[in-house]
């Protein structure tokens, strides 16, 4: 008993220096419509470093951050299949804290997300990614068009559904298979409208949202900085 305290104290120890993985306790999450008390699915949440292998596309020399300021935070979420689903995100070791707010209260919402793979999956091709409505967080590149760094390439933002929440610039929508979302009016499940709950669990991070911006729309953008 003695060796089992002392071994899971130094392992804290060690989380709060940043030195180790860091596991998340698995915390009920609300009985769903017609489930009896307590039988609801656990969010759960395990964070690790990232590791340089399996960041081969989606970070390289001259990348703002160094990956090993990364972390993947691998979690349960639920799918449009009103199923719980496993996914991995990666983001700045600084943006650990809030993006697992923000995560574990769309799943208490059953929030459903398409799926949430590295970018890598997709060779890190933002437009592949999207295509398939990938959720991801850190990508190394430039804000498309231009030679400035995309808050993604910090690890400190995320798209979210974007075949649900399409970029819209007056009749140019990415990804194209978003195009019948680009009219918000209308209210489908895995869509983000201005003043609920997915923007609301952001807001209280401080993270902005795309959707809000004056010119071209970014629904499924969140970031630490609002850009």
């Amino acid at each position: 008993m003695w060796r089992r305290t002392t071994a899971r104290l130094a392992l804290l120890l060690l989380v709060a220096l940043g030195c180790a993985p860091m596991s998340g306790i698995p915390t009920p999450a609300p009985a769903r419509p017609g489930d009896p008390p307590g039988s609801g699915p656990a969010f759960t949440v395990v964070i690790r470093h990232a590791t340089r292998q399996e960041l081969r596309y989606s970070w390289h020399r001259g990348c703002p951050v160094s990956w090993r300021r990364l972390r993947v935070i691998r979690l349960t979420h639920w799918g449009f299949d009103r199923r719980v689903h496993t996914g991995r995100l990666v983001v700045h070791r600084d943006a650990v804290r809030s993006m697992v707010a923000v995560m574990r209260g769309l799943f208490d919402r059953s929030y459903p997300i398409r799926r949430i793979r590295f970018v890598d999956a997709y060779g890190a091709d933002d437009h592949r990614s999207m295509a398939a409505d990938n959720t991801s967080a850190f990508n190394c590149r430039f804000v498309a068009g231009t030679s400035r760094w995309s808050e993604h390439a910090f690890g400190r933002a995320i798209d979210l559904n974007p075949v649900e929440n399409p970029y819209v610039d007056g009749s140019h929508v990415s990804p194209p298979n978003g195009r019948p979302y680009a009219d918000r009016s209308l209210r489908r499940r895995g869509m983000v409208h201005a003043g609920d709950a997915v923007v609301r669990l952001f807001a209280r991070q401080g993270w902005g949202w795309g959707g809000s911006w004056s010119s071209a729309r970014d629904y499924q953008h969140f970031s630490a900085s609002g850009r």
